[in-house]
């Protein structure tokens, strides 16, 4: 999250006179990711966060809230949008789109142990389930297409040797077939700062932005390279085990998922180094704007094409 548009003081107050949520008290920018502006509000009746759209088209938008409110309707901890007294959860602020949502409690666990992947393994064969029953489709904003589109335009900025590896990955990645594989609604970008913990357990699943209709298997692999990678980009085997175990537990990988799984460790890598070279060689204009270092999923990259952890089969075999 990050802040790009600064809406004044009074804008904001009449904005939240549109919502049953009382008079605006504070409103403080959010910093730490990329691709929205994102404040705190507090109100006379709570603690929200306001949303405001740089780069989504408005027409993409009901994808992403209606998603929340089903994922909350089905007792998962995200964000559920609010609705302004029209009843619209999508509203208009500083001439661009812009949505209210519940702040939710806790804090990002930053060092997780295996306990937390499990429980994060968990609650995303969770939203995977539930995320069976929506009827809204929409492909995932950083798929396949865009990751070649973005290759292209990062490419003059890499040195040869991260050249080679970007042309390698690509060549691998045109010959992997992922159309066996079960796909639906995916978060798509689930590391660990965008779940809060709470005495804990999870106490909320936050930016859903990246969102869309993938492999569920591509939603797997993002989260793990995130939540169990060591320092060195190497896979930690207890905290890799725990997610995988617990989310096959719900959900158990069938075999072109199992097949796949090298492949999809190595999308999900390519994905996240991409999205940080662009942003860092390709940036925006932002008051607060956080650019992550994208050598970290280069060197995760190439760990997952020397060697990647198996996924678990079912408990009967």
């Amino acid at each position: 999250m990050s802040v790009f548009t600064v809406p004044s003081d009074a804008a904001l107050a009449r904005w939240v006179e549109g919502y049953a949520i009382g008079r605006l008290v504070e409103a403080k920018g959010i910093a730490g990711g990329v691709q929205n502006s994102n404040f705190f509000l507090t109100t006379t009746l709570g603690r929200y966060v306001l949303t405001i759209f740089e780069d989504i088209a408005r027409a993409e938008l009901p994808y992403y809230l209606h998603l929340m409110a089903h994922l909350a309707r089905h007792g998962l901890p995200v964000p559920a949008p609010i609705a302004n007294r029209d009843g619209e959860y999508l509203g208009t602020l500083a001439d661009k789109p812009a949505v209210l949502v519940l702040r939710l409690a806790g804090a990002s666990e930053m060092n997780p142990t295996p306990q937390h992947c499990a429980r994060v393994g968990a609650m995303l064969a969770g939203l995977h389930l539930a995320g069976r029953g929506y009827g809204r489709r929409q492909p995932n904003p950083r798929g396949p297409q865009w990751r070649f589109e973005t290759a292209a335009r990062v490419r003059p900025y890499l040195s040869s040797a991260d050249a080679a590896l970007l042309d390698a990955e690509l060549r691998f990645q045109q010959e992997i077939d992922l159309a066996c594989l079960p796909c639906g609604a995916i978060h798509g970008d689930l590391f660990r700062d965008n779940v809060l913990w709470a005495d804990g357990y999870i106490g909320g699943v936050i930016d859903f932005y990246f969102a869309g209709h993938d492999a569920l298997l591509f939603d797997v692999a993002v989260t793990v390279n995130d939540w169990c990678a060591a320092p060195d980009g190497e896979l930690d085997p207890a905290r890799a085990t725990a997610l995988l175990d617990a989310y096959r537990a719900a959900r158990p990988f069938e075999d072109a998922e199992r097949a796949a799984w090298p492949a999809m460790l190595r999308a999900a890598a390519l994905r996240f180094w991409l999205s940080r070279a662009a942003d860092l060689h390709l940036p925006r204009q932002g008051e607060l704007v956080s650019v992550k270092d994208p050598d970290e999923f280069r060197d995760i990259l190439r760990k997952r094409v020397n060697s990647v952890l198996s996924l678990p089969v079912p408990e009967s075999t």
